[in-house]
């Protein structure tokens, strides 16, 4: 390839040194069949005068081109599952500590309250008589208001993991499946983790503490909310990890790869726990 092939080929070729956006997209978007000298050949073919301005305009452009990156990650479907899993999450927990605190406070007035969603409810609708009654009627509107927002993105968590990964999904439940998605950082990086790893997915600090020799090795992390674990006897517990976590692993790859549905992975756990549960009979 001669020298005018070459510059044909680089990024540069037909772009407007200041025009970022398209240096960003030939960026992402450009190949050539083989290296060469691309300072040299932006000089020579008018793109920069110095080599110097060459990198400088090199580096403005792939700084464009990562933060697009960036950004388009950030708005993948799997990303935006995340996002609505950790909010779930904290709308729970913030819920969980103001009924608490609502609890006491309503204690201190009223020995005999029973506090429950169904004495919360009633607070917050209450004619409050003085200023500290009315701010503790004010939490009760909140833990009310807290748990329509749980519910509302329970349905979107719900909603959004089938569509991303139907057969992490249909094994695992959407909730955990999301959680799975989110300790990893993306559908695409759990789908690259062994099934070993996704068995203790949720379990670092454990894992942490037994490689540090102070500890037993954890049998399952998160995973240990479904069924299949936690409703099995805790001597078959490691097995039934063992087995949810590799079906687990397989439906990630699939989800990741080809989105296609395999209702038989379903079939194929549920008969692996079967012989796991039967140990109980022998």
């Amino acid at each position: 390839m001669n020298d005018d092939e070459s510059a044909a080929s680089g990024w540069f070729a037909g772009v407007d040194p200041g025009d970022t956006e398209a240096a960003r997209a030939a960026i992402r978007d450009g190949e050539a069949p083989e290296t060469a000298d691309w300072p040299t050949l932006a000089v020579e073919s008018g793109f920069a005068d110095t080599e110097t301005e060459y990198y400088d305009l090199l580096h403005e452009a792939t700084t464009a081109a990562t933060r697009a990156e960036v950004r388009e990650r950030e708005q993948a479907d799997d990303q935006q599952l995340i996002h609505a899993i950790r909010a779930l999450d904290d709308c729970q927990r913030v819920r969980n500590e103001l009924t608490e605190r609502v609890g006491e406070w309503a204690g201190s007035q009223d020995s005999d309250a029973d506090v429950d969603s169904e004495y919360i409810a009633d607070l917050a609708e209450r004619d409050p008589d003085n200023p500290m009654e009315e701010r503790l009627v004010s939490l009760a509107g909140r833990i009310v208001d807290l748990e329509d927002e749980t519910q509302s993105l329970q349905t979107v968590v719900d909603s959004t993991a089938t569509s991303v990964a139907p057969n992490l999904t249909a094994l695992a439940g959407a909730e955990l499946a999301a959680r799975l998605i989110a300790l990893a950082g993306g559908l695409d990086e759990l789908a690259k983790k062994p099934a070993g790893t996704v068995q203790v997915l949720g379990a670092e600090d454990a894992l942490f503490a037994h490689l540090r020799g102070g500890a037993p090795s954890p049998k399952h992390g998160v995973i240990y909310t479904h069924e299949y674990v936690r409703g099995i006897r805790p001597e078959d517990r490691g097995s039934a990890a063992r087995a949810l976590a590799g079906k687990l692993a397989i439906a990630a790859r699939i989800d990741n790869y080809s989105g296609e549905y395999r209702p038989e992975l379903e079939d194929e756990l549920d008969d692996r726990i079967e012989r796991i549960r039967a140990r109980e009979h022998e």
